[in-house]
Protein backbone atom coordinates (compact mmCIF):
# COMPACT_ATOMS: atom_id res chain seq x y z
CA UNK A 1 0.00 0.00 0.00
CA UNK A 2 2.76 2.40 0.91
CA UNK A 3 4.66 1.88 -2.55
CA UNK A 4 1.47 2.62 -4.62
CA UNK A 5 0.75 6.07 -2.58
CA UNK A 6 4.47 6.68 -3.02
CA UNK A 7 3.96 6.01 -6.71
CA UNK A 8 0.73 8.50 -6.62
CA UNK A 9 2.21 10.85 -5.22
CA UNK A 10 5.43 11.33 -8.09
CA UNK A 11 2.87 11.18 -10.77
CA UNK A 12 1.31 13.64 -9.15
CA UNK A 13 3.82 16.10 -8.84
CA UNK A 14 5.23 15.24 -12.24
CA UNK A 15 1.21 16.84 -13.66
CA UNK A 16 2.03 19.60 -11.27
CA UNK A 17 5.26 20.58 -13.45
CA UNK A 18 3.05 20.34 -16.47
CA UNK A 19 0.62 22.33 -15.60
CA UNK A 20 2.78 25.13 -15.87
CA UNK A 21 2.67 24.35 -19.85
CA UNK A 22 -0.27 24.70 -19.78
CA UNK A 23 -1.04 27.52 -23.11
CA UNK A 24 2.86 27.99 -23.80
CA UNK A 25 4.79 26.24 -26.46
CA UNK A 26 6.74 23.86 -25.01
CA UNK A 27 10.43 24.95 -24.57
CA UNK A 28 13.58 23.64 -26.87
CA UNK A 29 16.55 21.59 -24.53
CA UNK A 30 19.35 24.00 -24.26
CA UNK A 31 22.47 23.42 -26.36
CA UNK A 32 24.73 24.24 -24.31
CA UNK A 33 24.47 21.47 -22.00
CA UNK A 34 24.67 18.52 -24.41
CA UNK A 35 27.47 16.29 -25.53
CA UNK A 36 27.97 17.97 -29.05
CA UNK A 37 28.19 21.59 -27.07
CA UNK A 38 30.59 19.88 -24.90
CA UNK A 39 32.60 18.16 -27.83
CA UNK A 40 33.21 21.35 -29.80
CA UNK A 41 34.19 23.51 -26.94
CA UNK A 42 37.15 20.75 -25.48
CA UNK A 43 38.96 19.70 -28.78
CA UNK A 44 41.53 17.28 -27.58
CA UNK A 45 45.37 17.96 -27.72
CA UNK A 46 47.31 17.06 -30.62
CA UNK A 47 49.35 13.69 -30.68
CA UNK A 48 52.43 16.21 -31.77
CA UNK A 49 53.18 19.35 -33.14
CA UNK A 50 54.78 19.11 -36.60
CA UNK A 51 57.02 22.20 -37.45
CA UNK A 52 55.75 24.16 -40.68
CA UNK A 53 56.82 26.53 -43.20
CA UNK A 54 55.35 29.83 -44.11
CA UNK A 55 55.51 27.67 -47.49
CA UNK A 56 54.02 24.92 -46.76
CA UNK A 57 50.92 27.25 -45.37
CA UNK A 58 50.61 29.48 -48.34
CA UNK A 59 50.72 26.29 -50.96
CA UNK A 60 47.41 25.52 -52.86
CA UNK A 61 48.70 21.44 -52.91
CA UNK A 62 48.97 21.01 -49.27
CA UNK A 63 46.81 18.28 -47.49
CA UNK A 64 45.77 20.90 -45.21
CA UNK A 65 42.28 20.93 -44.43
CA UNK A 66 42.02 24.89 -45.29
CA UNK A 67 43.75 24.26 -48.45
CA UNK A 68 42.24 24.50 -52.23
CA UNK A 69 42.09 19.95 -51.95
CA UNK A 70 42.30 20.02 -48.57
CA UNK A 71 40.05 17.10 -46.71
CA UNK A 72 37.06 18.75 -45.27
CA UNK A 73 35.60 15.29 -44.02
CA UNK A 74 35.02 14.91 -40.38
CA UNK A 75 37.68 13.42 -38.63
CA UNK A 76 38.39 14.44 -35.10
CA UNK A 77 36.37 15.66 -31.93
CA UNK A 78 34.60 18.24 -32.60
CA UNK A 79 33.92 18.10 -35.69
CA UNK A 80 30.52 18.14 -37.84
CA UNK A 81 29.06 16.09 -40.47
CA UNK A 82 25.68 14.93 -42.21
CA UNK A 83 23.71 12.31 -41.55
CA UNK A 84 20.84 10.83 -44.31
CA UNK A 85 18.32 8.98 -43.06
CA UNK A 86 16.10 7.28 -45.96
CA UNK A 87 14.36 4.42 -43.95
CA UNK A 88 12.07 2.43 -46.95
CA UNK A 89 11.38 -1.07 -45.23
CA UNK A 90 8.29 -3.18 -46.25
CA UNK A 91 8.21 -6.85 -45.12
CA UNK A 92 5.05 -9.15 -45.42
CA UNK A 93 5.21 -12.53 -43.78
CA UNK A 94 2.02 -14.99 -43.81
CA UNK A 95 1.85 -18.37 -42.17
CA UNK A 96 -0.92 -21.12 -42.58
CA UNK A 97 -0.82 -24.59 -40.86
CA UNK A 98 -3.45 -27.35 -41.14
CA UNK A 99 -3.27 -30.66 -39.30
CA UNK A 100 -5.76 -33.42 -38.96
CA UNK A 101 -5.64 -36.67 -37.17
CA UNK A 102 -8.58 -39.80 -36.56
CA UNK A 103 -8.39 -43.33 -34.76
CA UNK A 104 -10.15 -45.93 -33.69
CA UNK A 105 -9.28 -49.12 -31.69
CA UNK A 106 -11.15 -52.08 -31.15
CA UNK A 107 -10.81 -55.12 -28.46
CA UNK A 108 -12.69 -57.94 -27.90
CA UNK A 109 -11.81 -61.68 -26.45
CA UNK A 110 -14.50 -63.77 -27.64
CA UNK A 111 -12.94 -67.07 -26.66
CA UNK A 112 -9.92 -68.10 -24.48
CA UNK A 113 -10.01 -71.37 -22.48
CA UNK A 114 -13.99 -70.43 -22.26
CA UNK A 115 -13.29 -67.68 -19.86
CA UNK A 116 -15.33 -65.30 -21.81
CA UNK A 117 -18.62 -67.64 -21.87
CA UNK A 118 -18.12 -67.94 -18.27
CA UNK A 119 -17.90 -64.05 -17.79
CA UNK A 120 -20.96 -63.05 -20.05
CA UNK A 121 -23.21 -65.26 -17.70
CA UNK A 122 -22.04 -63.53 -14.55
CA UNK A 123 -22.33 -59.95 -17.07
CA UNK A 124 -26.07 -57.69 -16.95
CA UNK A 125 -28.18 -59.02 -19.93
CA UNK A 126 -26.89 -57.51 -23.33
CA UNK A 127 -23.32 -56.74 -22.38
CA UNK A 128 -20.66 -59.12 -23.58
CA UNK A 129 -16.84 -60.20 -23.70
CA UNK A 130 -16.53 -60.38 -27.82
CA UNK A 131 -16.15 -56.43 -27.45
CA UNK A 132 -14.10 -55.80 -24.51
CA UNK A 133 -12.64 -52.63 -25.61
CA UNK A 134 -13.43 -49.95 -28.55
CA UNK A 135 -12.03 -46.42 -28.31
CA UNK A 136 -12.04 -43.51 -31.01
CA UNK A 137 -10.95 -39.97 -31.23
CA UNK A 138 -10.47 -36.98 -33.96
CA UNK A 139 -8.39 -33.71 -33.67
CA UNK A 140 -8.11 -31.00 -35.89
CA UNK A 141 -5.98 -27.96 -35.89
CA UNK A 142 -5.84 -25.18 -38.10
CA UNK A 143 -3.58 -21.92 -37.63
CA UNK A 144 -3.26 -18.51 -39.70
CA UNK A 145 -0.30 -15.96 -39.31
CA UNK A 146 0.24 -12.77 -40.77
CA UNK A 147 2.47 -10.03 -40.84
CA UNK A 148 2.62 -6.72 -42.90
CA UNK A 149 4.91 -3.91 -42.08
CA UNK A 150 5.90 -1.17 -44.04
CA UNK A 151 8.49 1.90 -43.08
CA UNK A 152 9.23 4.80 -44.67
CA UNK A 153 11.35 8.03 -42.97
CA UNK A 154 13.33 10.75 -45.29
CA UNK A 155 15.39 13.12 -42.57
CA UNK A 156 19.01 14.61 -42.88
CA UNK A 157 20.84 15.67 -39.71
CA UNK A 158 23.94 17.36 -38.76
CA UNK A 159 25.60 15.30 -35.84
CA UNK A 160 28.84 16.19 -34.12
CA UNK A 161 32.02 13.29 -33.35
CA UNK A 162 32.15 12.95 -29.45
CA UNK A 163 35.44 11.03 -29.44
CA UNK A 164 37.67 9.24 -31.63
CA UNK A 165 38.02 5.80 -30.04
CA UNK A 166 41.91 3.79 -30.10
CA UNK A 167 40.54 1.96 -33.62
CA UNK A 168 39.82 5.61 -35.64
CA UNK A 169 36.23 5.09 -35.46
CA UNK A 170 34.42 7.95 -34.63
CA UNK A 171 31.40 8.21 -31.87
CA UNK A 172 29.04 10.82 -33.68
CA UNK A 173 25.83 12.27 -32.02
CA UNK A 174 23.53 14.73 -33.48
CA UNK A 175 19.97 16.35 -32.33
CA UNK A 176 17.36 18.35 -34.14
CA UNK A 177 14.15 20.25 -32.82
CA UNK A 178 11.38 22.00 -34.89
CA UNK A 179 8.42 23.63 -33.32
CA UNK A 180 5.09 24.31 -35.25
CA UNK A 181 3.06 25.62 -33.48
CA UNK A 182 2.65 24.32 -30.24
CA UNK A 183 3.92 20.82 -31.07
CA UNK A 184 7.95 19.83 -30.99
CA UNK A 185 9.56 17.46 -33.29
CA UNK A 186 12.73 16.21 -31.81
CA UNK A 187 15.21 13.70 -34.21
CA UNK A 188 18.00 12.05 -32.34
CA UNK A 189 20.78 10.01 -33.57
CA UNK A 190 23.56 8.40 -32.11
CA UNK A 191 26.28 5.58 -32.90
CA UNK A 192 29.70 4.99 -34.62
CA UNK A 193 31.36 5.44 -37.75
CA UNK A 194 34.74 4.94 -39.90
CA UNK A 195 36.82 7.64 -41.33
CA UNK A 196 36.58 6.13 -45.01
CA UNK A 197 32.93 5.66 -44.91
CA UNK A 198 32.24 9.74 -44.41
CA UNK A 199 31.52 10.64 -48.00
CA UNK A 200 33.59 13.85 -50.19
CA UNK A 201 30.13 15.36 -49.70
CA UNK A 202 30.87 14.77 -45.53
CA UNK A 203 27.95 12.59 -45.59
CA UNK A 204 27.47 9.26 -44.42
CA UNK A 205 24.37 7.04 -44.87
CA UNK A 206 22.83 5.59 -41.65
CA UNK A 207 23.39 1.78 -42.69
CA UNK A 208 26.94 2.80 -42.19
CA UNK A 209 26.66 3.61 -38.33
CA UNK A 210 27.43 0.83 -36.32
CA UNK A 211 25.45 0.62 -33.14
CA UNK A 212 23.19 3.48 -34.49
CA UNK A 213 19.75 4.75 -32.67
CA UNK A 214 17.75 7.06 -33.99
CA UNK A 215 14.71 8.72 -32.22
CA UNK A 216 12.05 10.58 -34.44
CA UNK A 217 9.32 11.60 -31.82
CA UNK A 218 7.84 14.39 -30.47
CA UNK A 219 6.27 16.61 -27.58
CA UNK A 220 3.26 19.22 -27.12
CA UNK A 221 -0.31 19.44 -27.75
CA UNK A 222 -0.31 16.50 -30.08
CA UNK A 223 1.48 14.11 -28.44
CA UNK A 224 -0.12 14.49 -24.89
CA UNK A 225 -3.49 13.60 -26.77
CA UNK A 226 -2.13 10.94 -28.27
CA UNK A 227 -1.34 9.27 -24.67
CA UNK A 228 -3.10 7.83 -22.07
CA UNK A 229 -3.55 9.63 -18.62
CA UNK A 230 -1.16 9.30 -16.09
CA UNK A 231 -3.51 7.77 -14.02
CA UNK A 232 -4.66 4.95 -16.68
CA UNK A 233 -0.98 4.11 -17.33
CA UNK A 234 -0.56 3.14 -13.65
CA UNK A 235 -3.89 1.27 -13.51
CA UNK A 236 -2.61 -0.57 -16.52
CA UNK A 237 0.70 -1.71 -14.46
CA UNK A 238 -0.77 -2.52 -10.88
CA UNK A 239 -3.93 -4.05 -12.07
CA UNK A 240 -3.86 -7.53 -12.44
CA UNK A 241 -7.05 -8.17 -14.26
Amino acid sequence: MRSILLVLMAVSLAACGRLEQVGKAPDFKTVEGSDEFFAMNSPPMPDDIAPRTEAQEASLWSGNRGSLLGDRRAAKRGDILTVVIEIDDKAEISNTSDRSRASSDTMGVPSMFGIPQRLNSQLPSGASMDSAYETSSASSYKGDGSVARKEKLTLRVAATVLDRLPNGVLRIQGSQEVRVNFEVRELIVTGFVRPEDVSRQNEITYDKIAGARISYGGRGQITDVQQPRYGQQVADILLPF
